[in-house]
């Protein structure tokens, strides 16, 4: 048997990186699964001279998140947003928001963001910086987040999120009619453990 010092030491050397990679490995999923509730609310507003000309919000909403407060470098998150689902408030709208100059919902049916980092800022406040698809043009984003534990039930974080992008970096049309070019995005709502 071989009990040569070096061969030893390169074993020992070998099993702690070995570790080590399936340590990195299996961290992430220590973070726990989140998924959006059904209030929650994922829409935009377009102003116009400061005034709200339009709101809308996605009633079919795929989203995920893997969050630990304690690690929040390790966390992500991503959303599928279904365009026909979209609820406008002003309801005469909805020709021209999902028609060709704005959504083009006949040819791109879903919007997504997927993240790239979690930042903690401070308590409860992050900066999630991510892609953001829409019109299969994809953008660097970043939502400004709070995402507070609800404190009557411990499965619930409370959730309030935005960012705001111009519509014509995707492809919609920039000059329409007192259309504003600046969309504000916005998340409100609850995220509950799987």
């Amino acid at each position: 048997m071989n009990l040569n010092p070096s061969h030893v030491a390169r074993s020992k050397t070998k099993c702690l990186l070995g570790a080590a990679i399936m340590l990195l490995g299996i961290s992430p999923a220590y973070a726990e699964r989140w998924t959006l509730t059904p209030k929650s609310e994922v829409g935009f507003e377009i102003k116009s001279m400061g005034v709200q000309l339009v709101g809308g919000q996605f009633k079919e909403v795929q989203s995920v998140m893997h969050f630990d407060p304690k690690a929040p470098q390790q966390a992500s998150t991503q959303f599928v947003l279904n365009v026909d689902s979209l609820q406008l408030s002003k309801p005469s709208l909805r020709h021209m928001i999902l028609g060709e100059d704005l959504f083009h919902a006949q040819k791109y049916k879903t919007v997504s963001f997927k993240s790239t980092r979690f930042t903690a800022l401070g308590p409860d406040q992050y900066r999630i910086a991510g892609n953001l698809t829409l019109r299969g043009v994809t953008r660097p984003v970043v939502f400004h987040t709070s995402l507070k534990p609800n404190t009557g039930n411990p499965k619930l974080l409370d959730v309030q999120s935005s960012t705001q992008i111009q519509r014509s970096d995707f492809g919609m049309k920039k000059a329409m009619g007192g259309v504003g070019e600046k969309v504000n995005i916005q998340l409100k709502g609850q995220w509950r453990v799987q």
